[in-house]
């Protein structure tokens, strides 16, 4: 999903609001791991929620180029 957000340069068919709330889902997942029940599992939490994070950062890149495309600029 990143490489393919990545080449495609445009935010369009892609929902921040789902974005989010996998993040915080993320957060909640390891906020309980870190509390209740420390594992190993605690690092799958942790690269998902880098790769969906940087999911979320090429987004709002995108949403930039696609107001410059739209205003011309590009």
């Amino acid at each position: 999903s990143i490489a393919r957000s990545w080449r495609s340069r445009t935010a369009k068919g892609k929902s921040i609001i789902f974005l989010f709330v996998v993040i915080v889902g993320y957060v909640a997942g390891i906020i309980h791991k870190v509390f209740y029940n420390w594992d190993k599992v605690i690092l799958l939490y942790i690269i998902n929620l880098t790769m969906v994070s940087i999911d979320a950062a090429i987004y709002y890149r995108n949403k930039s180029l696609d107001k410059l495309k739209d205003t011309g600029s590009l």
